[in-house]
C-alpha cells in the first residue's frame, strides 16, 4: 500500500496544477499581459462645430464689406450724377441712362472762346474754325449756336424744362441729356445753323437748308460727324443740327461706346 501510494502522489500532483491552469485568471493578471497602448482608450473628441459657423459667419461679414464698399466704387456708381439729381431710373448695363452716355466735363484748361460766350474743346475750335472759313468759301453761314454746356447749365435744360413742358423724364430724353450726359459738357459737341435761315435754328427743317447740305459733303473732312441720324441706336429724336469732333485720340475715346452702339 504504501509503495501504492507513492506511485499516484505524482499523478494528483499533476492533476492538481492542471486544475489550477484551467481555472479563470484573474482580471488584473490579464490586463497586467495586454501592452500599455492597447489598454489606454482615447476618447472621441467631439467636432467643433461651433469655430466652424463661427468662421463661415467672419466670411459672410467680409463678403458684404466687399459687396457694399468696394463694387460701388469699381464700377464708378459713387461719380455717376444719375444719383440724387432726380433721374428716374438707374444707367444700363453700357453706362447709358435714357439712352445717353455719361460724359465728363472738360477742365477749363481745355477750352477756348471761339465766340460771344460760347467755348469749345481746343481741338474742337481749331476745327470749326476752319470749317465756317470754308463754308464761307463756298458761299454758306454756318452758325455756331452752342458748345460746351456746364452741369448747371444741363442741369436747368433738362429738369426745369422738363419740369415746364410736363414732360417726362424719358419724354425729355429724347431731346435733351441729362447732366452729366450730354456730349456738349466734353467740350467737343455743336449746335449748328444756317446764318440765312435762322427760323430753322434747333429743328429738324435745318436739314432742308444750304449749311446742312454743305456739312452732309463736307463736315468730315474736319473731323465733324452728325451725332443722332435718324433712326441712332440711342433712341434720341433725329438731330441734324447736333454734330461732334472726333479729330482726336482722345476724342475717339470719348465717343468710342456711342461708335461701338451704332456699328
Amino acid at each position: 500500500m504504501t509503495s501504492g501510494t507513492s506511485a499516484l502522489a505524482p499523478n494528483s500532483r499533476r492533476s492538481a496544477a492542471l486544475q489550477r491552469s484551467a481555472s479563470p485568471r484573474p482580471l488584473q493578471a490579464v490586463e497586467a499581459d495586454i501592452p500599455l497602448a492597447r489598454r489606454v482608450v482615447v476618447p472621441l473628441r467631439p467636432r467643433r462645430r461651433g469655430r466652424l459657423a463661427l468662421g463661415l459667419g467672419l466670411l459672410s461679414l467680409v463678403l458684404g464689406a466687399v459687396l457694399v464698399i468696394v463694387v460701388p466704387r469699381l464700377v464708378g456708381q459713387n461719380d455717376i450724377p444719375w444719383a440724387g439729381k432726380g433721374a428716374v431710373q438707374r444707367p444700363a448695363a453700357d453706362g447709358r441712362l435714357l439712352g445717353h452716355f455719361p460724359y465728363q466735363e472738360v477742365p477749363a484748361a481745355d477750352r477756348i472762346n471761339v465766340a460771344p460766350g460760347l467755348e469749345l474743346h481746343r481741338d474742337a475750335a481749331e476745327a470749326l474754325l476752319a470749317l465756317q472759313s470754308a463754308a464761307r468759301a463756298d458761299g454758306v453761314d454756318v452758325v455756331l449756336l452752342s458748345g460746351y454746356r456746364s452741369l448747371a447749365v444741363q442741369q436747368q435744360l433738362f429738369f426745369e424744362v422738363k419740369s415746364e413742358r410736363n414732360q417726362s423724364a424719358l419724354e425729355r430724353a429724347r431731346v435733351s441729356a441729362p447732366p452729366g450726359y450730354s456730349e456738349h459738357s466734353t467740350g467737343y459737341a455743336v449746335d449748328l445753323g444756317d446764318g440765312a435761315a435762322p427760323q430753322t435754328n434747333l429743328s429738324q427743317d435745318f436739314d432742308q437748308t444750304a449749311a446742312f447740305v454743305w456739312l452732309q459733303a463736307n463736315a468730315a473732312r474736319f473731323h465733324y460727324v452728325l451725332s443722332f441720324p435718324p433712326g441712332n441706336a440711342q433712341g434720341v429724336n433725329y438731330e441734324p443740327w447736333h454734330w461732334r469732333f472726333e479729330g482726336s485720340a482722345q476724342a475717339l475715346r470719348v465717343f468710342e461706346p456711342a461708335q461701338r452702339l451704332n456699328r
